[in-house]
């Protein structure tokens, strides 16, 4: 991968330049965005998934992220209300598309 404001190359893995610190554009054929993005996944949600996002986000076990939830939401009552809030404002996990079917000539020709 290549910086498209000095040139220099860079590692797939980059998100910046190290040269100019200029952010890197994702690869066309990458599957995950160049930065964390906070959304609700379409899986392993229990209610709205606002629990299973902040965990991912954060890099974080998602059942720790609800048992702090619950702790937080029955300590100070924050939680109760942050949770429709956040069920509102977190953007839901585009669909994915499942890979496409290989072709006959794909399965005989190895």
């Amino acid at each position: 991968m290549f910086c498209t404001r000095c040139g220099i190359s860079l590692e797939d893995s980059a998100k910046f330049c190290s040269q100019c610190g200029a952010p890197v554009a994702s690869n066309a054929y990458s599957t995950s965005p160049a930065y964390p993005k906070l959304s609700r996944p379409r899986d392993n949600r229990k209610i709205a998934g606002v629990c299973a996002g902040v965990a991912e986000y954060f890099d974080l076990d998602v059942t720790l992220v609800r048992v702090l939830w619950l702790l937080v939401s029955f300590m100070t009552g924050i939680g109760l209300l942050a949770y429709p809030v956040a069920w509102i404002v977190m953007p839901e996990e585009p669909f994915s598309l499942p890979a496409p079917a290989p072709t006959a000539q794909q399965v005989t020709n190895p």
